[in-house]
């Protein structure tokens, strides 16, 4: 477990080199584009630096690779999904694919998300 110094720092340098698929969907999250949200990047909440958060609406979207399908990913990723509703938030994963072919498709799913 990491204490909140380095995952401050980690957090950091994530939000200094981000992935493409986070960069694309930055660009459609930032400066309140959707539904007036407020959407900070790498995110320290816990043990836990989440992609997106929204803290008013408490939403979280994460993007996924492809290691993310392996048996150890699946497992810590449910495990931080359960500890985070725990907390109240709603949590949205998409695949980096979905952002990098599909970000209407994943923006309107969060506008859903968003209204509801």
């Amino acid at each position: 477990m990491k204490n909140s110094k380095s995952l401050t720092g980690l957090a950091k340098k994530l939000r200094a080199n981000p992935t493409n698929a986070e960069s694309v969907l930055w660009a459609k999250l930032c400066s309140r584009q959707l539904e007036g949200a407020k959407f900070r990047r790498q995110q320290q909440i816990d043990n836990y630096i989440v992609d997106f958060v929204c803290f008013d609406r408490k939403l979280i979207i994460e993007i996924d690779g492809g290691q993310h399908n392996e048996a150890s990913f699946t497992e810590k990723d449910t495990k931080r999904t359960n500890h985070l509703e725990q907390k109240g938030y709603r949590v949205l994963r998409y695949w980096n694919n979905d952002v990098l072919q599909n970000i209407d498709g994943v923006v309107y799913n969060i506008l859903e998300v968003l209204n509801k």
